[in-house]
Protein backbone atom coordinates (compact mmCIF):
# COMPACT_ATOMS: atom_id res chain seq x y z
CA UNK A 1 0.00 0.00 0.00
CA UNK A 2 1.51 3.50 -0.70
CA UNK A 3 0.92 6.72 1.26
CA UNK A 4 -2.19 7.96 -0.86
CA UNK A 5 -4.03 4.42 -1.84
CA UNK A 6 -6.32 5.05 1.59
CA UNK A 7 -7.31 8.52 0.49
CA UNK A 8 -8.50 7.56 -3.13
CA UNK A 9 -10.43 4.65 -1.44
CA UNK A 10 -11.78 7.07 0.26
CA UNK A 11 -13.16 8.95 -2.33
CA UNK A 12 -14.53 6.21 -3.75
CA UNK A 13 -17.46 6.15 -0.79
CA UNK A 14 -20.16 8.04 -0.96
CA UNK A 15 -19.52 10.80 1.48
CA UNK A 16 -23.11 10.82 3.12
CA UNK A 17 -24.09 6.99 2.58
CA UNK A 18 -20.55 6.16 3.73
CA UNK A 19 -19.84 8.57 6.12
CA UNK A 20 -19.12 6.61 9.32
CA UNK A 21 -16.58 4.33 7.31
CA UNK A 22 -14.68 7.55 5.94
CA UNK A 23 -14.62 8.85 9.62
CA UNK A 24 -13.06 6.01 11.00
CA UNK A 25 -10.69 5.40 8.23
CA UNK A 26 -9.60 8.91 8.62
CA UNK A 27 -9.55 9.29 12.74
CA UNK A 28 -8.46 5.67 13.10
CA UNK A 29 -6.21 5.22 9.69
CA UNK A 30 -4.96 8.71 8.29
CA UNK A 31 -4.64 10.87 11.72
CA UNK A 32 -5.38 8.80 14.60
CA UNK A 33 -2.88 11.14 16.95
CA UNK A 34 -3.53 14.50 15.31
CA UNK A 35 -7.50 13.80 15.77
CA UNK A 36 -6.98 13.11 19.15
CA UNK A 37 -4.46 16.10 19.29
CA UNK A 38 -7.59 18.29 17.80
CA UNK A 39 -10.54 16.90 19.72
CA UNK A 40 -8.74 17.18 22.99
CA UNK A 41 -8.72 21.15 21.60
CA UNK A 42 -12.11 21.21 20.24
CA UNK A 43 -13.76 20.27 24.05
CA UNK A 44 -11.52 22.74 25.74
CA UNK A 45 -12.45 25.40 23.86
CA UNK A 46 -16.10 25.04 25.06
CA UNK A 47 -14.90 25.30 28.15
CA UNK A 48 -14.37 29.85 27.33
CA UNK A 49 -18.04 30.01 26.70
CA UNK A 50 -19.09 30.82 30.13
CA UNK A 51 -22.43 28.65 30.74
CA UNK A 52 -20.25 25.27 29.20
CA UNK A 53 -16.98 26.45 31.39
CA UNK A 54 -19.11 27.31 34.77
CA UNK A 55 -21.42 23.90 34.60
CA UNK A 56 -18.01 22.00 34.19
CA UNK A 57 -17.19 23.61 37.06
CA UNK A 58 -19.97 23.21 39.25
CA UNK A 59 -19.74 19.49 38.78
CA UNK A 60 -15.94 19.31 39.61
CA UNK A 61 -15.73 16.27 36.93
CA UNK A 62 -12.92 18.33 35.39
CA UNK A 63 -11.75 19.98 38.40
CA UNK A 64 -11.33 16.47 41.24
CA UNK A 65 -11.57 13.51 38.25
CA UNK A 66 -9.83 15.30 35.37
CA UNK A 67 -8.63 12.02 34.33
CA UNK A 68 -11.29 9.82 34.76
CA UNK A 69 -13.48 12.67 32.95
CA UNK A 70 -10.94 12.66 30.17
CA UNK A 71 -10.49 8.92 29.80
CA UNK A 72 -14.45 8.50 29.70
CA UNK A 73 -15.23 10.76 27.19
CA UNK A 74 -13.06 9.80 24.96
CA UNK A 75 -14.01 6.40 25.07
CA UNK A 76 -17.92 6.93 24.90
CA UNK A 77 -16.85 9.21 21.89
CA UNK A 78 -14.39 6.57 20.09
CA UNK A 79 -16.79 3.56 20.37
CA UNK A 80 -18.97 5.58 18.30
CA UNK A 81 -16.52 5.75 15.83
CA UNK A 82 -15.03 2.17 15.61
CA UNK A 83 -18.36 0.25 15.75
CA UNK A 84 -21.16 2.40 14.11
CA UNK A 85 -24.44 3.92 15.09
CA UNK A 86 -26.46 0.61 14.65
CA UNK A 87 -23.73 -1.56 16.69
CA UNK A 88 -24.96 -2.60 20.32
CA UNK A 89 -21.98 -0.68 21.52
CA UNK A 90 -22.48 2.22 19.58
CA UNK A 91 -25.98 2.59 21.31
CA UNK A 92 -24.86 1.71 24.33
CA UNK A 93 -21.93 4.59 24.39
CA UNK A 94 -25.12 7.55 22.75
CA UNK A 95 -27.47 5.92 25.83
CA UNK A 96 -25.02 6.57 28.31
CA UNK A 97 -23.64 10.35 26.65
CA UNK A 98 -27.69 11.53 26.37
CA UNK A 99 -28.03 10.29 30.52
CA UNK A 100 -25.70 12.69 31.48
CA UNK A 101 -26.50 15.41 29.53
CA UNK A 102 -30.14 15.45 30.74
CA UNK A 103 -29.01 15.80 34.34
CA UNK A 104 -28.31 19.34 33.42
CA UNK A 105 -30.32 22.38 31.68
CA UNK A 106 -27.95 22.54 28.70
CA UNK A 107 -29.27 24.75 26.52
CA UNK A 108 -29.83 23.57 22.59
CA UNK A 109 -27.55 26.36 21.47
CA UNK A 110 -24.75 25.63 23.50
CA UNK A 111 -25.06 21.75 22.51
CA UNK A 112 -25.24 22.70 18.79
CA UNK A 113 -21.61 24.56 19.46
CA UNK A 114 -19.85 21.53 21.03
CA UNK A 115 -20.80 19.40 18.30
CA UNK A 116 -19.56 22.49 15.84
CA UNK A 117 -16.00 22.10 17.35
CA UNK A 118 -15.65 18.04 16.66
CA UNK A 119 -16.50 18.82 13.04
CA UNK A 120 -14.19 22.40 12.52
CA UNK A 121 -10.83 21.53 15.13
CA UNK A 122 -9.61 18.51 13.22
CA UNK A 123 -9.97 20.55 10.24
CA UNK A 124 -7.63 23.31 11.14
CA UNK A 125 -5.74 21.29 13.22
CA UNK A 126 -4.46 19.67 10.12
CA UNK A 127 -4.57 22.34 7.91
CA UNK A 128 -1.91 23.52 10.37
CA UNK A 129 -0.03 20.37 11.41
CA UNK A 130 -1.24 17.33 9.41
CA UNK A 131 0.58 15.57 7.37
CA UNK A 132 -2.43 16.29 4.60
CA UNK A 133 -5.45 18.30 4.58
CA UNK A 134 -8.95 17.12 4.54
CA UNK A 135 -10.28 16.98 0.77
CA UNK A 136 -13.87 18.45 0.29
CA UNK A 137 -15.07 15.17 -0.28
CA UNK A 138 -13.58 14.33 3.29
CA UNK A 139 -15.63 17.14 4.88
CA UNK A 140 -18.66 16.45 3.61
CA UNK A 141 -18.38 12.86 5.48
CA UNK A 142 -16.87 14.63 8.54
CA UNK A 143 -20.18 16.88 8.74
CA UNK A 144 -22.37 14.28 7.73
CA UNK A 145 -20.69 11.89 10.20
CA UNK A 146 -21.49 14.57 13.04
CA UNK A 147 -24.89 15.64 11.88
CA UNK A 148 -25.94 11.70 12.72
CA UNK A 149 -24.36 12.13 16.22
CA UNK A 150 -26.32 15.40 16.77
CA UNK A 151 -29.25 14.06 15.46
CA UNK A 152 -28.93 10.80 17.75
CA UNK A 153 -27.91 13.19 20.86
CA UNK A 154 -31.34 15.02 19.84
CA UNK A 155 -29.78 18.45 18.89
CA UNK A 156 -31.75 20.53 17.07
CA UNK A 157 -31.38 22.55 13.93
CA UNK A 158 -27.74 20.83 13.22
CA UNK A 159 -25.67 22.58 10.36
CA UNK A 160 -25.98 20.96 7.34
CA UNK A 161 -22.69 21.87 5.80
CA UNK A 162 -18.89 22.10 6.91
CA UNK A 163 -19.36 25.71 6.12
CA UNK A 164 -22.24 26.04 8.09
CA UNK A 165 -20.37 24.30 11.14
CA UNK A 166 -17.96 26.88 10.71
CA UNK A 167 -20.04 29.53 10.53
CA UNK A 168 -21.96 29.08 13.33
CA UNK A 169 -18.79 27.79 15.74
CA UNK A 170 -17.19 31.52 14.82
CA UNK A 171 -20.07 33.28 15.63
CA UNK A 172 -21.03 31.52 18.65
CA UNK A 173 -17.31 32.09 20.09
CA UNK A 174 -17.32 35.85 18.87
CA UNK A 175 -20.39 36.49 20.68
CA UNK A 176 -19.90 34.17 23.90
CA UNK A 177 -16.35 33.57 24.80
CA UNK A 178 -15.69 35.32 27.91
CA UNK A 179 -14.05 35.66 31.51
CA UNK A 180 -15.48 33.14 34.10
CA UNK A 181 -13.67 31.95 37.55
CA UNK A 182 -14.94 28.59 37.08
CA UNK A 183 -14.12 28.45 33.70
CA UNK A 184 -10.70 29.00 34.48
CA UNK A 185 -9.92 26.41 36.86
CA UNK A 186 -11.46 23.62 34.65
CA UNK A 187 -8.44 25.04 32.11
CA UNK A 188 -6.01 24.68 34.94
CA UNK A 189 -6.60 21.24 35.72
CA UNK A 190 -7.19 20.17 31.97
CA UNK A 191 -3.44 21.87 31.66
CA UNK A 192 -2.26 20.22 34.67
CA UNK A 193 -3.98 16.77 33.28
CA UNK A 194 -2.00 16.84 30.20
CA UNK A 195 1.54 17.64 31.78
CA UNK A 196 0.59 14.97 34.19
CA UNK A 197 1.13 12.45 31.34
CA UNK A 198 4.80 13.18 30.88
CA UNK A 199 7.79 13.26 33.58
CA UNK A 200 7.72 15.98 36.01
CA UNK A 201 10.27 17.59 35.04
CA UNK A 202 8.58 18.19 31.62
CA UNK A 203 6.09 19.71 33.08
CA UNK A 204 6.49 23.80 33.39
CA UNK A 205 7.73 22.88 29.49
CA UNK A 206 4.27 20.99 28.28
CA UNK A 207 1.96 23.36 29.95
CA UNK A 208 3.89 26.54 28.57
CA UNK A 209 3.42 24.25 24.75
CA UNK A 210 -0.57 23.86 25.22
CA UNK A 211 -0.62 27.65 26.32
CA UNK A 212 1.39 28.42 22.88
CA UNK A 213 -1.31 26.32 20.65
CA UNK A 214 -3.93 28.45 21.74
CA UNK A 215 -5.35 31.40 19.66
CA UNK A 216 -6.01 35.00 21.45
CA UNK A 217 -9.84 34.43 21.59
CA UNK A 218 -9.15 31.82 24.30
CA UNK A 219 -6.19 33.26 26.10
CA UNK A 220 -8.37 36.64 26.45
CA UNK A 221 -10.93 33.86 27.34
CA UNK A 222 -8.96 32.58 30.51
CA UNK A 223 -7.07 35.56 30.91
CA UNK A 224 -3.41 34.22 30.78
CA UNK A 225 -0.36 35.92 29.37
CA UNK A 226 0.58 35.73 25.72
CA UNK A 227 3.25 33.26 24.81
CA UNK A 228 6.12 34.70 23.82
CA UNK A 229 6.50 34.43 19.94
CA UNK A 230 9.53 32.20 20.15
CA UNK A 231 7.70 29.58 22.35
CA UNK A 232 4.70 29.67 19.49
CA UNK A 233 7.71 29.31 16.94
CA UNK A 234 9.25 26.14 18.37
CA UNK A 235 6.08 24.70 19.20
CA UNK A 236 3.90 25.02 16.12
CA UNK A 237 7.25 24.54 13.99
CA UNK A 238 7.99 21.34 16.00
CA UNK A 239 4.32 20.24 14.92
CA UNK A 240 4.47 21.45 11.48
CA UNK A 241 7.78 19.10 11.02
CA UNK A 242 5.91 16.30 12.62
CA UNK A 243 3.97 16.57 10.27
CA UNK A 244 6.13 16.02 7.40
CA UNK A 245 7.87 13.10 8.74
CA UNK A 246 4.69 11.44 8.89
CA UNK A 247 4.15 12.02 5.43
CA UNK A 248 6.98 10.11 4.33
CA UNK A 249 5.77 7.03 6.64
CA UNK A 250 4.14 4.10 5.19
CA UNK A 251 0.56 4.23 5.59
CA UNK A 252 -0.51 2.76 8.71
CA UNK A 253 -2.12 -1.00 8.11
CA UNK A 254 -3.72 -1.26 11.63
CA UNK A 255 -6.34 0.96 13.12
CA UNK A 256 -5.54 3.30 15.98
CA UNK A 257 -8.58 3.86 18.37
CA UNK A 258 -8.87 5.52 21.79
CA UNK A 259 -8.68 2.90 23.56
CA UNK A 260 -4.95 2.12 22.58
CA UNK A 261 -3.96 5.82 23.75
CA UNK A 262 -1.35 6.16 26.06
CA UNK A 263 -3.32 8.98 27.70
CA UNK A 264 -6.17 6.95 29.26
CA UNK A 265 -4.61 6.17 32.45
CA UNK A 266 -7.99 5.08 34.42
CA UNK A 267 -8.10 1.56 32.46
CA UNK A 268 -4.67 0.06 32.20
CA UNK A 269 -3.82 -2.35 29.97
CA UNK A 270 -4.89 -2.89 26.32
CA UNK A 271 -7.74 -2.78 25.59
CA UNK A 272 -8.75 -1.86 28.86
CA UNK A 273 -10.65 -2.95 31.52
CA UNK A 274 -14.37 -1.63 31.50
CA UNK A 275 -17.72 -1.71 30.29
CA UNK A 276 -19.32 0.75 27.79
CA UNK A 277 -22.30 0.75 30.56
CA UNK A 278 -20.17 1.98 33.25
CA UNK A 279 -17.89 4.68 31.22
CA UNK A 280 -18.82 8.69 32.60
CA UNK A 281 -21.06 10.09 35.48
CA UNK A 282 -23.80 9.16 36.88
CA UNK A 283 -25.57 11.82 38.19
CA UNK A 284 -28.72 12.13 40.79
CA UNK A 285 -31.84 13.77 39.58
CA UNK A 286 -31.89 15.34 36.21
CA UNK A 287 -33.35 18.34 34.19
CA UNK A 288 -35.76 16.28 31.80
CA UNK A 289 -34.38 15.48 28.23
CA UNK A 290 -33.45 12.87 26.10
CA UNK A 291 -31.94 9.42 27.86
CA UNK A 292 -32.16 7.29 24.80
CA UNK A 293 -31.53 8.03 21.59
CA UNK A 294 -33.95 9.89 19.67
CA UNK A 295 -33.58 8.36 16.12
CA UNK A 296 -35.78 4.90 15.49
CA UNK A 297 -33.50 1.97 14.63
CA UNK A 298 -33.90 -1.43 12.85
CA UNK A 299 -34.63 -3.19 15.61
CA UNK A 300 -31.73 -6.20 16.68
CA UNK A 301 -31.35 -8.90 18.82
CA UNK A 302 -29.32 -6.71 20.83
CA UNK A 303 -30.93 -4.20 22.75
CA UNK A 304 -31.08 -0.20 21.28
CA UNK A 305 -30.53 3.03 22.85
CA UNK A 306 -33.52 2.92 24.32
Amino acid sequence: MRRYDRLRHILQLDPEEDSHEIYRLIAAYEFPWDFTRALELALYRTYAVPSIGRLLARTAELTDRSQKRYDDTALLLDTVVEHGFESAQGRTAIRRINQMHRAYDITDDDMRYVLCTFVVMPKRWLDAYGWRRLTHHELRAVSHYYRSLGRHMGIKEIPRSYEEFEDFLDSYEETHFGWDEGARKVSDATLDLMASWYPRPLAPVVRGASLALLDDSLLRAFRYDEPGALARRLTRGALRLRGRGVRLMPPRRRPHYARQNPEIKSYPGYPGDYRIADLGTFPAGGAGGVSACPVPHVPKEEPGCS
